[in-house]
This record gives C-alpha cells, structure tokens and sequence, in this order.
C-alpha cells in the first residue's frame, strides 16, 4: 500500500505543548502508513505546489495568524484537490481566532472551557456513525470545549454540559476534502490512553486522500 504524506503545522499556544503533541501524533501517524512531515512555519503553505502532494493537513496551531495567501492556498488545497484536515483540541479549533473561513472549515470554533484543566466528563460515542464500530464511551479529566459548531456536523461523540449536548468529535465535506476534529487533547498525556488514540487514528486515517484520490 501506498504511504500516504501528513502534514503536522505546529506552533501557536505554548501552553498546548505542541513539539510535543506533534512527536506523539508524528509516531501514531507513522506506525500507520503515512510519512510525516512537522511543519513549523505557516509561510510553507504558501506555495500551492509544494501541498500538491499532502494528503492530510494536521493543523496544531492554538491561536496565532494565517498569512492570507497561505490559507487561501491551504483552503484550496483541501476544497479542490481533496486534501483532508483532522486535529485535535485548541490546535484545530482555537487555531487563527479572526479568520471565519478556516472555522468554516473545521466546523467549530472553541468558545470556553469552564471549569479549566481539572473537569471529569464523559465523552459519548454516536453509535450510529460510520467510524464507531468498536469505539467505547470514556471519561476524561481535562478541559471540557464548549463550542460554537455548524449544525450540519457529522457527529462522532458528545459530551454534555447541564441539558446541553455538545459535539466533541466530528466529520463533515469541505469542497472535495474530509475534516475530522477532536477535542480532547488538552495534555499530551492523553493522546498516550488507548481509547483516545483509537478514536483519534479512526479520524485522522478516514480524513486523509487516499493515493487513488490523488489529482495529476
């Protein structure tokens, strides 16, 4: 089988750890057939020849600024040469707070995290959605995302805040390209437990081109 390339675009936030959730997402990706590239300057998007061959974008980029031309060239990428986005946590939907059609894309952006790093919750799995054949429900201790999200989202799990149901994984269309996200991820650590690794190789694998997908 064909290898398949992922891009890993880290920086932002210090407080996300993101060399080190970079590492971690690198080696899982890798022990299943991508090559991995950790990308950490934003000008590398800027050249839409050089993502011709990126099969999967890794935004883990928590807050920050997106120079015109290379999200134009990354939104390009993903709509119409059916490159796929999957991220996790702050580095996906707190990622680039001013720029609306990057969130489009994701289909969220991150609101509040009340309680802070210290909330236990469960995170229920959709048992009806394609990937969650084998998925159980768990529980996390860590920031819990209060979100504002597109209400045409493919729902992979939820957790709830009071009478409020809120996605925590997802998937949806953006042009040609599939997006996956999920919340969790606050601490490195956690992307380490098996529960949450499986949920987040099921995503980040189904979101990425597949080399028949892949344009001249």
């Amino acid at each position: 089988m064909d290898r398949r390339l992922a891009w890993i675009l880290t920086g932002g936030y210090e407080g996300h750890q993101p060399g080190r959730v970079a590492e971690i997402l690198a080696d899982a990706l890798q022990a299943h057939e991508f090559d991995v590239r950790i990308v950490t300057t934003l000008d590398a998007l800027s050249h839409p020849a050089d993502l011709r061959p990126v099969d999967l974008m890794v935004p883990n980029w928590t807050m920050g600024t997106i120079p015109p031309d290379a999200l134009e060239a990354w939104l390009t990428a993903v709509r119409e040469a059916g490159t796929g986005v999957a991220g996790i946590h702050g580095g996906m939907a707190d990622a680039f707070r001013s720029e609306p059609d990057y969130h489009e894309m994701v289909g969220g952006q991150w609101v509040a995290h009340p309680g802070g790093d210290g909330v236990t919750y469960d995170v229920h799995i959709a048992r009806q959605h394609p990937l969650a054949a084998g998925l159980q429900d768990f529980t996390v201790t860590s920031e819990q995302y209060y979100l504002h999200v597109d209400p045409g989202l493919d729902v992979l799990a939820t957790t709830s805040f009071g009478p409020v149901v809120m996605p925590v994984a997802w998937t949806k269309a953006y042009g040609r390209g599939r997006v996956f996200y999920c919340a969790v991820g606050h601490r490195p650590e956690l992307l380490e437990r098996d529960d949450i690794r499986a949920l987040l190789l099921r995503g980040f694998t189904w979101a990425a081109r597949t080399p028949d997908e892949r344009t001249p």
